[in-house]
């Protein structure tokens, strides 16, 4: 076994404390939260069953990991209810609306800057 698919490799949990596997050789029977997403399913409070690990040959780039839960402990994903739905508007209005000048930009203000480019920018210039 090479050493980059090694490190990868733990399905008894011994080396990582969970049971590892490398990316795309997960067993059966487990997922993604976003692979639930997908099925219209959700954790639902499960705990973590495993996780698959990309290890990188180069040393800089690191090592991605996503956790997987088990299928047939998820539960569906809860309906969104008029409440949820006018709650995320007034999130998202909030995230789109610049807090020196008080309009709406009509997109997402980046964290970054603070404000609407803008109000950011008076002069037109950016960086």
């Amino acid at each position: 076994m090479s050493g980059v698919f090694g490190r990868c490799w733990d399905p008894s949990g011994a080396l990582h404390g969970i049971p590892t596997f490398p990316w795309r050789l997960a067993p059966e029977g487990l997922a993604t939260r976003r692979q639930l997403r997908a099925r219209g399913l959700r954790p639902g409070g499960q705990p973590i069953a495993a996780q698959i690990m990309r290890c990188s040959r180069r040393r800089r780039a690191g090592v991605a990991v996503a956790y997987l839960y088990r299928i047939d402990q998820a539960q569906p994903v809860r309906p969104m209810t008029p409440a949820r739905r006018a709650a995320l508007e007034r999130a998202m209005t909030a995230r789109r609306t610049c807090p020196a000048c008080r309009t709406d930009a009509g997109y997402c203000i980046p964290r970054s800057l603070g404000m609407c480019v803008t109000c950011a920018y008076p002069d037109g210039q950016s960086h």
